[in-house]
């Protein structure tokens, strides 16, 4: 028996029709995690956002709730929404024909509406997209039916940290946002969930974070353990760039997990990064077989953020990380073409656990 494993073949990173699938079967079909809560403050507040194909408004409604919808005019279905975020004052009005929706999405005008009492302006109204509140982001869902929240999202964090409560010491829908990066990487999305599950890379391109997190350079990832979390090196005060102290513990993270670092793979696009003084979250939106966005945000206790605190020495060590594996994935793109990769590659057995998660496309895809 082989110590190697074999991947997926080249194509399922390459062929446009696969990733229309994934679209279709995965991103528009399981939770995704779209913006994060506090960037809707008031009544009016929207973000756009792309999930699969399709485009979906976030807008804070006049009752303070969140709500999601499909950014489509119910007329002749054109774009309700053009801009990424902003503010409208009283309803949601296509440039179009005028028809216009209130917040909650009910049609409440359009030329000529009152001449046409047999219109229902709530079926009419804009269809309405599923919603979850958790870690201070909107999770959004396309099915009509979607998955359990609880199996899926929340439930990823509890297998993975091996303790329900575990990730809940780190309150982080009540962090501050500290510094946003958004990368696009020209990779397909599954070479960045790949590429984040394993640390055999580690000690090739990560100096300054196995400087940090020393086990790292031995080639097991933080996630191929449950409920692990890779120590800090002895010399090492903070997760920094320079192993300077950051910014002091949060007040939930118990002992156990202080000088700690772990990471979560939340299917199909997040990426949840623990550390005592802060959480990194990676969201990715796959554009493209060959092109994905990602947004990472730095997240804080409010106090470190009010207070104007310089965060450059915590942003950049993951920020080097991000832009080193980024750069691996943007090598590895090419190659999937390749005649050589016709049939995949292979995982050593510190990157076996990664065939759990091609098993886990080619279930999605296939049934």
């Amino acid at each position: 028996m082989s110590s190697l494993v074999s991947t997926l073949p080249g194509r399922s990173y390459t062929d446009p029709e696969i990733f229309r699938e994934e679209q279709e079967k995965i991103f528009e079909d399981l939770w995704f995690c779209a913006v994060r809560t506090d960037e809707l403050p008031r009544p009016g507040a929207f973000k756009t956002v792309r999930i699969g194909r399709e485009s979906v408004i976030v807008v804070r409604g006049r009752d303070g709730v969140l709500r999601a919808f499909l950014n489509v005019c119910r007329h002749r279905g054109a774009q309700l929404c053009a801009e990424p975020e902003g503010e409208v004052k009283r309803t949601i009005r296509c440039v179009y024909h005028a028809w216009s929706y209130d917040l909650d999405g009910k049609l409440v005008a359009a030329p000529n509406l009152v001449k046409m009492p047999d219109i229902d302006r709530v079926e009419y109204g804009l269809i309405p997209v599923h919603l979850r509140e958790w870690l201070g982001y909107a999770w959004l869902c396309l099915a009509g039916e979607p998955p359990s929240f609880e199996e899926t999202v929340t439930g990823a964090a509890t297998e993975r940290l091996g303790d329900p409560a575990a990730i809940e010491h780190y309150h982080v829908d009540k962090l501050a946002l500290g510094r946003r990066i958004v990368y696009d990487v020209q990779a397909n999305w599954k070479l960045i969930v790949e590429n984040f599950m394993e640390c055999y890379h580690c000690a090739t391109i990560h100096p300054e974070l196995t400087a940090v997190l020393p086990e790292f350079a031995g080639g097991y990832a933080a996630q191929y353990y449950v409920g692990h979390g890779a120590e800090f090196a002895e010399r090492v005060e903070g997760f920094t760039v320079d192993g300077r102290a950051g910014f002091g513990k949060l007040p939930g993270v118990s002992d156990e997990q202080d000088r700690r670092y772990y990471a979560i793979t939340v299917k199909p696009q997040v990426f949840i990064n623990l550390v005592p003084d802060h959480v990194i979250m990676h969201r990715m939106f796959p554009l493209a077989a060959d092109r994905t966005v990602v947004e990472c945000d730095w997240l804080y206790h409010p106090d470190v953020v009010a207070a104007g605190a310089d965060l450059t020495h915590s942003v950049e060590l993951f920020h080097r990380v991000n832009e080193q594996d980024f750069d691996a994935c943007e090598r590895t793109q090419p190659g999937m073409s390749s005649r050589a990769y016709r049939a995949g590659g292979v995982l050593v057995p510190s990157e076996h656990h990664i065939s759990a998660f091609h098993q886990w496309v080619n279930h999605r895809l296939r049934g």
